[in-house]
């Protein structure tokens, strides 16, 4: 099968261009969705829109000759920048900075001890020097010596009350509705949607089911190491202060390999590193159909806070998201 049947005159790197942002439809919009008929809403008439619609119609059509069965049809989405937002800074990230702040008190060697000094002192330009190796740092420092559903409770409890800098809302509340209309068409057409992502899995689990429909064991992300211990009695998984972490380049494909066991026949993200998803000859060959770039466009006027050229969204620029009402996890 190859991608060149259905992308024909698309480049792969225009294919899902500028995402907007945009929140999780609300009841009521898929409700709206069904009665006017048109699957994907959220996206322009044009080249991208059509170029989806014809891929999902030839694999899931039996007797046409690029048919996938139901249980070969996987696709991939990377998480920050494709499925959410990404701007100022990754919302783990943020995640991260909290809990340094959070637990400081503990720990009164971190005001004079890199990189937590600059992390509490909100120095991203010290913070940006410490590199790979002082982000990894505070991420053991916040994310390990505890059970997990310790941490779980800790993830669930930051995102009941952290705000995006920009919009002011819940992080849960500003996914992008083109892909979330993408997600569950595809769901609907027989496919098996993962996330495929550099971010914490522990970090993503608890809300992508009901954020994405996506459930748990759909999530493939970087993974604390853990043991089993009984404590008080009650066997519990401890997490450990090392990392196995999924890159956002030949990691992914690997981590394909490893957590899915099939390779994707549709693969979404938003850089050049989640080419290696669906690009390269090396990785997953002619079964990269689907990956592209988000490009962010300045803002078309002052009212906008933040806009998104695109060709996926019903405008080419789109405002501040809609909110679908509270978030609850």
């Amino acid at each position: 099968m190859s991608s060149k049947s259905y992308f024909s005159g698309v480049s792969r790197r225009a294919l899902l261009s500028a995402l907007a942002a945009l929140p999780a439809l609300s009841i009521s919009a898929r409700a709206q969705t069904a009665a006017s008929g048109d699957t994907l809403p959220s996206w322009n008439d044009g080249a991208t829109k059509q170029t989806i619609l014809n891929f999902v119609s030839a694999v899931t059509r039996e007797g046409l000759p690029d048919f996938v069965p139901p249980t070969e049809r996987i696709a991939t989405f990377d998480n920050d920048g494709t499925l959410w937002v990404e701007h100022p800074m990754y919302t783990q990230m943020a995640f991260v900075l909290d809990r340094v702040k959070a637990t400081a008190p503990i720990h009164p060697e971190w005001t004079n001890t890199q990189p937590f000094k600059a992390a509490l002192e909100g120095d991203m330009k010290t913070l940006g020097a410490t590199g790979e190796h002082g982000m990894a740092e505070l991420v053991m420092a916040t994310h390990a010596g505890m059970t997990t559903e310790e941490f779980q409770k800790i993830v669930v409890d930051w995102f009941a009350t952290a705000r995006h800098p920009r919009f002011k809302r819940p992080y849960t509340e500003l996914s992008y509705q083109p892909m979330i209309e993408l997600l569950a068409y595809l769901r609907a057409n027989g496919f098996k949607t993962f996330i495929v992502s550099g971010g914490g899995i522990e970090f993503m689990r608890p809300w992508t089911e009901r954020v994405y429909g996506v459930p748990p064991e759909q999530v493939v992300g970087s993974s604390i190491k853990t043991k089993f211990q009984m404590r008080d009695g009650r066997p519990e998984l401890f997490r450990l202060p090392e990392m196995n972490f999924i890159d956002d380049n030949v990691g992914k494909p690997v981590g394909i390999n490893e957590f899915i066991g099939r390779r994707p026949i549709a693969a979404f993200g938003n850089s050049d590193g989640d080419l290696q998803c669906c690009n390269g000859r090396q990785c997953l060959a002619e079964f990269a159909l689907a990956c592209s770039c988000i490009t962010r466009m300045p803002s078309a006027n002052t009212h906008t806070i933040e806009t998104h050229h695109s060709v996926a969204s019903t405008k080419p620029w789109m405002p501040l998201p809609r909110i679908n009402g509270p978030s609850s996890i």
